[in-house]
């Protein structure tokens, strides 16, 4: 297996609901008119609190300082796996589930945080720019690894740690079991040529910036059930969408396209309050599990919580998995 550290310099925003109006002009110019931005990585994420933005330079300069705008204070590096044909591994799982084990876990030993992006078309391991030689010490063992310089991939070997391993200096803590919520949408992973962008374009921008107003024909009781979460992402020319059936409804069926079988994924939430950015091992928490049954997983970490989506027939054992984790942990 192959690491590839991208070539992108990455900054994580958060921005207000509502201040997302003081945003929209620069938003819509990132999605819809990149080729005037050099934006080469682009991800909006709507929750219930606001909407995460994690872009590359370029594409934060497009961005204006506001009261509105929340701007975690390191620059991340996007990391990503690629087989290179021999794999070993017999799983026929996808997403954060691959890499569960060869990836997230020794970087949560490494008091390594990260931040993940999953998409239609791969997951992006987010790690803070200071950590990168902890990285590559604690990967080259299982990985070739690769820096991606001007379009080439130059290979790494790994570099003075001294400051590195356990730079914290503590022992590895047991990590917190964080509290999940599991809303009642069903979700669709999926994707769209960029070059019937256009073609949506009033439906996203329709979605994205006015899709808060209350609906007449929504059952009070829905708010308790479902949760408002939607993903955009424009990554080096590729376009990812997550959202639920209800939202997938407003968007011409025949431009959409997702995996062959089609399938529908609910959502484990995780985090009781914000998570913040230093903790580490949250993602390991939940792949971990995960990985051990081969059930798949996209995950989506956001400026406050973590999302993971799993398939819709697993939700019943995932669901006695986290709750058996839990009570593992409170009686330990």
């Amino acid at each position: 297996m192959d690491l590839h550290i991208l070539d992108h310099r990455l900054r994580v925003t958060s921005i207000s609901k509502n201040g997302l109006v003081h945003f929209t002009h620069p938003l819509i110019k990132l999605i819809f008119l990149r080729n005037r931005t050099r934006c080469k990585f682009f991800s909006l994420t709507e929750t219930p609190e606001n909407y995460t933005v994690v872009l590359d330079e370029d594409g934060f300069k497009e961005l204006q300082p506001s009261e509105h705008l929340q701007v975690e204070g390191s620059i991340w590096l996007p990391l990503n796996v690629v087989s290179n044909g021999n794999t070993s591994s017999s799983s026929q799982a996808v997403g954060v589930t691959k890499i569960a084990k060869s990836v997230i876990a020794p970087l949560a030993e490494q008091h390594v945080s990260v931040f993940m992006l999953s998409t239609y078309q791969t997951d992006f391991i987010l790690v803070r720019e200071k950590d990168l030689s902890v990285v590559i010490s604690t990967l080259e063992e299982e990985f070739k690894i690769y820096r991606e310089v001007a379009g080439e991939s130059v290979p790494v070997q790994s570099q003075d740690v001294s400051n590195g391993l356990h730079k914290n200096g503590k022992e590895a803590l047991q990590p917190t079991v964080h509290p999940v919520l599991i809303p009642q949408n069903q979700f669709c992973v999926m994707s769209l040529d960029p070059d019937t962008l256009p073609s949506i374009a009033t439906t996203l921008i329709d979605v994205l910036f006015y899709s808060n107003s209350p609906k007449e024909d929504v059952p009070s009781n829905q708010d308790l059930d479902c949760i408002k979460f939607f993903s955009f992402s424009l990554i080096d020319g590729y376009i990812s969408l997550v959202m639920d059936t209800e939202a997938q409804r407003q968007f011409p069926a025949d431009l959409l396209f997702t995996s062959s079988s089609g399938e529908l994924w609910r959502m484990v939430r995780i985090g009781g309050h914000p998570l913040g950015f230093d903790e580490c091992g949250i993602v390991a928490q939940i792949s971990r599990p995960l990985a051990d049954s081969d059930i798949s997983a996209y995950y989506i970490s956001t400026f406050s919580f973590d999302h993971a989506l799993v398939p819709e027939e697993d939700i019943i054992s995932v669901t006695d998995m986290l709750h058996h984790q839990r009570q593992e942990q409170s009686s330990s």
